[in-house]
């Protein structure tokens, strides 16, 4: 995982040892409070400065601006997210398809109770928020990040398939992941079971037949 990523999946709470948050820290972690309780839209830096106990100027000193917060936001839920990813390949280092299988139903079951993603997805159409977005029509650059996190784990194993074809099937992996995120069909386990089927076809795939 990238070292900023590393940095928020510690200031977000997960296991290992943590040094005490930063201002800034706390105030990515003050506004997912407030927009959990409150909404996106009713944020304003004078509320996150009341609740972090510091100026109103620091917050701006630390931010900059509502939209970079937003995306400070979603960065400290996808290190949470990816949490999961790395948890699960650590489990099943000699397993892809069982590691794949793990990350999916991991990453689910925790979209299931998170609630500042609920509340991103449940907000009122049309809501005055950046949120959304960043999770779906401008959702690239947080595509691109976990593809990156993925990516980087199955290079440890054993995978026959050209670079450019294992490239192509974590892109797929990774969008219905998110799409089941988003918009869940069924439950963890059998989402996570689906995939970790046509993972396993993809990767039993004779080389050279289809490519």
């Amino acid at each position: 995982m990238p070292e900023n990523l590393r940095e928020c999946v510690g200031s977000s709470g997960d296991t290992g040892p943590m040094s005490p948050a930063t201002t800034h820290e706390r105030i990515v972690a003050a506004a997912a409070e407030l927009t959990t309780e409150s909404g996106w839209a009713a944020i304003t830096m004078s509320k996150l400065a009341d609740r972090v106990g510091v100026s109103r100027q620091t917050v701006y000193n630390e931010i900059g601006s509502k939209p970079a917060l937003a995306e400070e936001m979603v960065l400290r839920e996808l290190a949470a997210f990816l949490g999961e990813v790395e948890r699960a390949f650590d489990a099943h280092p000699d397993d892809l398809v069982a590691a794949i299988r793990a990350a999916c139903r991991g990453v689910l079951e925790f979209a299931l109770d998170n609630q500042l993603l609920k509340a991103v997805v449940s907000a009122t159409h049309g809501a005055d928020t950046e949120l959304l977005p960043l999770l779906t029509t401008h959702a690239e650059p947080l595509l691109g990040t976990a593809k990156a996190v993925v990516r980087s784990r199955v290079d440890a194993y054993d995978v026959t398939l050209p670079p450019d074809r294992l490239d192509a099937a974590i892109d797929v992996i990774v969008r219905v992941v998110l799409s089941h995120v988003m918009q869940p069909s069924g439950s963890p386990q059998d989402t996570a079971d689906d995939i970790a089927w046509l993972s396993a076809t993809v990767l039993r795939a004779e080389p050279g037949r289809y490519w």
